[in-house]
């Protein structure tokens, strides 16, 4: 929940058409560790100090774990930070952009398949976007931050297409009393049951759209299980296996 802070902070009127973030300190993941190693860099732009493997040591004690969640993530931030955390799934560019323009860097839950390797699950850091470019720009653990530093470019569709395959699910960091600044720019979103509602619509929508998507019906029982329809859920899930799901999912 996000009770009232003591100071208002208003966001910006509109979302401009660039926007970037800069204060970050990447971080070059070792194996299976993008999960640590982009939640570095996202609480280095606050002033974090600690180095991926602090993260590493609470995210993922065990060697074999090989997955962090979103809940893990934010959990981490709030409990051993000075800096805030919230996660929900079913979020827009848009709404991306908005976090952006009001210096609230994110991290996105992605779809990833690097050459030479299997698809698998990944954590990317928003830093910036450009309209005029039709991009983001991204620090990834994995893939680097650009020839100049500022970020690989990702257009914007190529960012839905990874990110849908996880539900749009983001985590967006910010400081102590910056919670009604974020109460705005969340709208709807603000409340998890409602983001698990928008999120069921989108894919249900997508499976109209393409019946034999497999990701659109896992999304859509990823979000039934966040509204506690457990039944609908096993169903939505059966019917994305029938599908060309990769077999991590």
């Amino acid at each position: 929940t996000l009770p009232p802070p003591p100071i208002t902070l208003e966001p910006t009127s509109s979302t401009p058409s660039t926007a970037y973030l800069t204060g970050f300190r990447y971080v070059t993941q070792t194996w299976n560790n993008c999960g640590p190693a982009t939640i570095t860099m996202a609480l280095s732009y606050f002033g974090w100090q600690e180095e991926m493997e602090f993260a590493a040591s609470i995210l993922k004690p065990d060697d074999e774990d090989k997955n962090v969640t979103s809940i893990e993530m934010t959990a981490f931030v709030n409990d051993q930070s000075g800096v805030r955390a919230l996660w929900r799934m079913g979020g827009t560019q848009d709404l991306l952009k908005s976090f952006l323009a009001n210096g609230l860097p994110v991290v996105i839950a992605i779809g990833f398949a690097p050459e030479g390797y299997d698809w698998l699950g990944h954590y990317r850091l928003l830093v910036g976007y450009d309209d005029a470019q039709g991009v983001f720009f991204a620090y990834d653990s994995y893939l680097g931050n650009g020839d100049n530093g500022n970020g690989i470019t990702v257009p914007y569709g190529e960012l839905d297409a990874d990110w849908r395959q996880f539900n749009r699910k983001f985590i967006v960091l910010y400081r102590p009393g910056e919670e009604i600044r974020l109460r705005n720019l969340l709208g709807e979103l603000v409340e998890p049951a409602r983001a698990a509602e928008l999120a069921l619509e989108r894919a249900q929508e997508e499976t109209r759209v393409t019946p034999q998507d497999g990701f659109a019906w896992f999304n859509a029982g990823t979000a039934l299980v966040a509204l506690g329809r457990y039944d609908e859920a096993a169903l939505a899930y059966d019917q994305s296996r029938r599908f060309n799901l990769p077999w991590r999912m």
